[in-house]
């Protein structure tokens, strides 16, 4: 039977990814079968998750999904000996308004499966305010138990001894403590961190985070706060329904943020799917009945993506009669023009009216709720779809006939609304789950 963690922080940016990806490798490298989730919205995790463990790793999301899909997800955890669950942002953020099965918190996740929570924690700037601060986390909701803790960024042995005595008296368990170490800093960029498959030493890096975690942390008495858990068999299977029966996506460097289970709800749903790279001027499949343009960094490759003529008349020929439908980057490069940071406007495929900018970067960052208007592949109008948006775009022209109507978590529409023309649509969030 396996056992579940979830590693959480207070806080997003003290090193939630890096211990999770050190715990999985480190482990799966003394034989263990170790399985990865991401709660959250975050597409970007479960590749580096994959890397580090040799299995896909899916998201688990209490605002977008319900209880059937969770169980349905961490089902693929039954044959491991020991699962993880990485969080986003602190262990209690969600949004203030109820979703399908919670708030779409990290807390969520850990009551409703049963998984303690080992926190980390990063002292630094303080002492004993840290276990004030886990101590505060530990007691905030009954429903969710800590397993103990780790340090992470500590400055000195003093500091440690510090922060572990506050720890020790307030009854919290602290697995190891984590000097600070540059050599397994994850590089970053304005969506988060740099995807797995840009970092060509990846798997270099896991290795040595692995090592120094196992130097600091006391592995066996981490597994050991695990708690064992078997899945209860979901009556239905992934909420997901494919866009088309083949179906030629968008796939590369500018292209890449879809979230795992949605390909495998595609696939399992009898779906085929042929990738192709706009960078690498390659056209969509013809014989595909539809095209999805994912997100990603079109705004790092505008100039590519507009230079690369054979792509652009491929994406246009295939719109005249087979639908098209492009998600935040992609949404971006069905649009007319692209301007970059630099403040250099790009000619994008045009399929679309829509004109955005980077050069005033404004954040659009939450879930998102959209009744559609018109339909989109594999959606009817007046399907109600459950998403989220993060992007730092600006729009600039949104002249086309708009594709829903959207609601964030506290139920305000917003301008972000996609829109439609012809064969193509298009949305500023990206799809997570359809409300049964």
């Amino acid at each position: 039977m396996p056992a579940g963690l979830v590693i959480s922080a207070p806080a997003s940016g003290v090193g939630k990814t890096t211990l999770t990806l050190a715990l999985a490798r480190a482990w799966r490298n003394c034989g263990l079968r170790v399985q990865c989730f991401k709660s959250g919205p975050d597409y970007i995790d479960p590749a580096f998750h994959a890397a580090a463990t040799g299995r896909a790793s899916v998201n688990i999301d209490s605002w977008a999904m319900d209880r059937a899909t969770i169980a349905h997800l961490v089902g693929r955890g039954t044959d491991a000996d020991i699962v993880l669950a990485e969080g986003s942002m602190g262990l209690f953020d969600g949004v203030a308004a109820r979703g399908v099965s919670g708030t779409g918190a990290t807390a969520d996740i850990a009551e409703m499966l049963g998984w303690p929570v080992v926190l980390v924690i990063d002292p630094s700037g303080q002492a004993q305010t840290a276990a004030a601060i886990a101590a505060g986390l530990r007691d905030y909701h009954a429903g969710v138990r800590l397993a103990g803790v780790v340090l992470n960024r500590v400055a000195s042995p003093r500091h440690e001894d510090l922060v572990r005595r506050a720890l020790n008296d307030a009854g919290i368990a602290v697995f190891g403590a984590l000097p600070r170490h540059a050599e397994i800093s994850l590089p970053k960029r304005h969506l988060g961190l740099v995807q797995a498959e840009e970092q060509a030493e990846i798997g270099k890096l896991i290795d040595e985070a692995a090592r120094y975690v196992s130097e600091h942390v006391d592995l066996d008495a981490v597994l050991r706060s695990a708690a064992a858990w078997s899945v209860q068999p979901a009556a239905n299977g992934l909420n997901v329904t494919p866009p088309g029966q083949r179906i030629a996506l968008a796939r590369d460097a500018a292209f890449s943020f879809v979230y795992p289970h949605m390909l495998e709800g595609w696939r399992a749903a009898g779906a085929e799917i042929s990738t192709f790279s706009p960078l690498a001027d390659e056209a969509p499949d013809a014989s595909a009945d539809v095209c999805w343009l994912p997100g990603g960094y079109p705004e790092l490759h505008a100039g590519k993506i507009a230079a690369n003529a054979r792509f652009r008349s491929g994406l246009r020929a295939f719109a005249e009669t087979r639908p098209v439908h492009g998600e935040c980057g992609g949404y971006m490069v069905l649009g007319t023009a692209l301007t970059d940071a630099d403040g250099i406007s790009h000619e994008m495929t045009g399929l679309l009216g829509l004109e955005t900018s980077f050069a005033k970067r404004r954040m659009h960052l939450g879930y998102r709720l959209a009744a559609l208007a018109a339909p989109m592949p594999g959606h009817q109008v007046g399907a109600r779809l459950r998403g989220h948006e993060f992007h730092y775009s600006t729009i600039v022209a949104q002249p086309d006939t708009p594709l829903a109507v959207v609601h964030d978590a506290t139920g305000a529409v917003i301008a972000e609304t996609g829109s439609w023309r012809g064969h193509a649509t298009g949305t500023f969030f990206h799809l997570i789950a359809e409300d049964r």
